[in-house]
């Protein structure tokens, strides 16, 4: 039902303006209040702190058009059902920018998501990358969880993505691969993510995950011998696989950009991305990257056979 996700949203409201009741009850009384939309938390506090100014993150505003939900028809389009609760799960983040002072969004894909009559209020500012931590390093290892440890001296193909889902390209990357693998016998490839269920994007078919799905359909043609799935990795060791890389593929749908696309920048990464509009705000084709027509697997085959 539509009105599910804004009556999840009012509740935590509710509980964090309790919280910011017993605050207020000590003497506190805040000049700026930070905060972000998504969850309801911030739907209160103008009523408990009516003096404080508010910036209020903007990171995406749903729509059921020309953004992710219809950008690839291969996984089904939203009935409209599915419409009306998708664009529901706008309304208590249209009443959170409608008390905002101002509204920090990350990059100007993501800006435009918000309707017309926020974007006064809105200003460009990105989270950042600490690149005094986050850079090349030519002595990197990853130490694979069967002991072997891979080096830059091995051409090492690198994806991320928190749950390998359509929604980051993981169908795109994988059906590559047979190929890529074919042609670059040496070539090495890890995978960092889960891989369970979750997501932002459509759900798998009931009794699997999307990576056991898109690994069931390549079959015997991809050598799984060289596909290395690390599951999740900390930090540090994932930095170490993407300053091994030799490629790093970032595909999306229009939708957030993500922070391991930027961190993969920062180290000096050749990034293959897809020619969609979150990664076009950071990669100009053939500048500090390639830029690739999501959908077009033998652009993807033969730009890492290149790489």
């Amino acid at each position: 039902m539509p009105a599910t996700r804004a009556e999840a949203d009012f509740i935590r409201g509710r509980a964090a303006a309790e919280c910011a009741l017993t605050l207020k009850a000590h003497g506190f009384e805040p000049d700026l209040i930070i905060g972000h939309p998504g969850w309801g938390e911030t739907l209160f506090l103008r009523e408990i702190f009516p003096g404080a100014r508010q910036v209020i993150h903007g990171e995406f505003y749903y729509r059921t058009q020309g953004a992710d939900v219809d950008f690839d028809p291969e996984f089904g389009l939203p009935s409209m059902d599915e419409r009306f609760r998708i664009h529901a799960k706008n309304a208590t983040m249209a009443l959170a920018y409608s008390e905002a002072d101002r509204i920090v969004c990350p990059t100007p894909f993501q800006a435009s998501t918000l309707p017309e009559v926020f974007q006064a209020r809105v200003r460009l500012i990105h989270e950042g990358v600490d690149t005094d931590h986050i850079r090349p390093r030519t002595e990197a290892r990853l130490t694979l969880a069967d002991g072997r440890v891979l080096d830059s001296s091995i051409p090492v193909i690198t994806f991320i993505n928190r749950h390998l889902e359509p929604l980051r390209g993981f169908h795109t990357f994988v059906r590559a691969l047979p190929k890529v693998l074919a042609q670059v016998p040496e070539a090495q490839v890890v995978v960092i993510g889960s891989g369970e269920p979750g997501g932002y994007g459509a759900l798998p078919p009931e009794g699997t995950t999307w990576k056991r799905h898109f690994l069931s359909e390549a079959g015997g043609a991809l050598d799984l011998s060289r596909v290395h799935f690390t599951g999740r990795l900390p930090h540090d060791q994932m930095l170490a696989a993407l300053c091994i890389s030799a490629a790093h593929v970032y595909y999306t749908y229009p939708f957030v950009l993500s922070w391991s696309l930027l961190e993969a920048m920062a180290c000096e990464c050749l990034i293959i991305g897809s020619d969609t509009a979150p990664v076009r705000d950071a990669v100009r084709h053939e500048e500090n990257g390639l830029l690739l027509d999501f959908f077009d697997v033998g652009a993807l085959t033969q730009a890492l056979v290149k790489a």
